[in-house]
This record gives C-alpha cells, structure tokens and sequence, in this order.
C-alpha cells in the first residue's frame, strides 16, 4: 500500500486542476453517474464531535475511496477536522493507498467554491471577503482568488492578530487592498464575494448586511446552529452539492437549511439547482446583477474521490510516497 503524507498531498494537488476534477465529479453525481451514500457519523456529544465514513465510486476518475474524518469544533491545539482517505481498485477491491485527508478536505472543499463562485458571482467583483482564520480560510483566498480579479481581500476573525497575518501572508502586493477586521457585519456590508468558513453557532451572515448582487459561499457546520441565517436562505437563488444529501438529516445534511426550513423561512423546493447542475449547463445560474446567490457546501464524497485520484495519479507518476506491506 502507498502511503501519502500530507505534504505529498499538498504538493500533488494543483488547484485548478483540482476545481476541474471536482466541477467533474459534481456533474457525474448529477446525472446518476457516481455511487455516494449518505454520511453516517459517531457523535462525541460531550465535545460537540463526530466521526464520519464518507465512501463514494467515482467511475469517471477510476476512484473508489472512503474517507474517516474527525470534526471536534472545540480544538484549539489542532485542527477541527482531521482524515485519512483509503484508496482502492474499483477493479478488485484492494487497498492501494493511504493518504492524509485533512489536506485533501480544505483543498477540495475550497475547489468546489472557487466553482461556485466562478458559475455565480458577478463577472466584476471587487472585494473577497473571508470570515474565519482556520484551514479552510487559508485554502478559500488561495482557491477563490483564482476565479476572478479582485482587487481587495479581507479577513475577518475573532482574534484580530491572526486576521491581519493571514490577510497579509496571502495578500500583500496582490491585491489593491489588504483589510482584517473583527467586527463581521461591517466586512459583509462590503463585500463582493463572502467565503464563510466557521464553525459559528450563530448566523455570521445576516440578509440585512447583504448588498445586491453579493455571492456567498458557506462551508461552516456546527451540530449547535449555524452560520447563515434564515432570511439569507429566503432571499437568495440557492444552490447546493447534492440536494438528497444537503436536505438530510445530520450528520449528512446541513443544519443551516435544516432550521431555515424549520423557521418557515424556505422549503426543500426552494433549492434551485446542484452544482453539477450548473456544470452541465442543465439549470441556469445568476440571473441578473442585483440577485443575491448562496452556495450551501455540506461536503460530498464524490469531491474527495476526485481529489484522491489526483494525488495517486501524480504520485504514481512522480514516485512521491512510501510502500508499506500491511
């Protein structure tokens, strides 16, 4: 079996290549093309945690994958999420590769933003604004900046310091302006293009701090409340991975829609496409400049599958990794 660390895994995954792999999968999963049930998970109650197997058949990349992935919110000292991925031959069934997962999620993760973005947003957006300074904050100003010209970025996070350093270890002398706050409502009044990456408890993006034309992306969850508010979900065109996962129950589905749902606020019908939708050109996306338009990410297998198969195809080519017997 192959052993991939996770700085194999980062220096395999080049991020378009990525956001093309991932643009693909969504497709296939779309149009019935891909095997993905829905994530099932262990809770930790007592560390508002969860352990969850998310496998998927991805024929298209030649991908059989599962992936285990730890999510415990309160961790300071390390990474909310932490995985492993498990890669097998879709011909006979037998473990080919391990590969670390954690690298893989925020890559994949913010690869399937930039998409959004790119099937989305405004053609002329000027400011990027990202909320949280974890992983997935790092990973959505590398993959979301990619997709558009903007000319001023900004940071938004509790701790002021780390705001600042993250917004300028990515931006300075890339952008016009380079902005951190902490006050998260003045940032969402501003902004062009949001990439919400928390684990909030309560709203981080409120319909009321919403300019026209505004493109969200949320990729946050927490089992104890979520980081969009319902009135956002009324308003906006709202599109999602998977409709049968996003509208499940937890672990597999989001709370963010779960409640808004539950408020009276949308139903399940208010969905209006799936990414692959939106690749394949089946359903429209923006429909004019002053729409308000959501990306609600619950994270899908078939993202992770795409990704790993990846990180084997160039690891295989570039002899990057370790054998081991098992």
């Amino acid at each position: 079996m192959l052993v991939l660390t996770r700085a194999d895994v980062e220096r395999l995954l080049d991020p378009d290549g990525l956001r093309e792999a991932v643009a693909r999968a969504m497709a296939d999963l779309s149009a019935g093309r891909a095997s993905m049930p829905a994530r099932i998970a262990a809770s930790v109650p007592e560390r508002d945690g969860l352990l969850a197997a998310m496998p998927a058949y991805l024929p298209s990349s030649g991908a059989l994958t599962t992936k285990l992935v730890s999510l415990f919110p309160r961790n300071a000292d390390r990474p909310t999420h932490q995985a492993v991925i498990v890669a097998f031959d879709p011909e006979t069934g037998t473990p080919v590769a391990l590969m670390d997962g954690e690298a893989i999620t925020a890559a994949r993760t913010a690869a399937a933003s930039a998409l959004a973005t790119d099937l989305l947003a405004r053609a002329d957006p000027y400011r990027l604004v990202v909320i949280g300074t974890g992983v997935q904050a790092r990973a959505h100003l590398r993959a979301v900046s990619r997709v558009r010209r903007f000319g001023s970025i900004c940071v938004v996070g509790r701790d002021l310091a780390k705001a600042k350093a993250l917004a300028m270890e990515f931006g300075a002398g890339n952008f016009r302006e380079v902005g951190a706050y902490v006050q998260i409502e003045q940032a969402v009044r501003e902004a062009d293009v949001i990439c919400a990456c928390t684990h909030s408890p309560e709203p981080v993006v409120r319909r009321e701090w919403l300019r026209p034309g505004t493109h969200v992306n949320s990729v946050g969850y927490n089992t104890a409340g979520r980081e969009i508010d319902a009135a956002t979900f009324r308003d906006a065109l709202l599109v999602v991975e998977s409709r049968v996962a996003t509208l499940a129950k937890p672990p597999a589905g989001s709370n963010d829609i779960a409640m808004a749902i539950a408020e009276g606020a949308m139903t399940p019908d208010h969905v209006h496409a799936e990414l692959g939708e939106l690749v394949s050109g089946a359903r429209p996306g923006r429909a004019d400049a002053a729409q308000i338009t959501l990306y609600k990410s619950v994270g899908v297998a078939v993202q992770d599958a795409a990704a790993a198969a990846l990180v084997l195809e160039g690891a295989r080519r570039e002899h990057v990794g370790r054998e081991v017997e098992i």
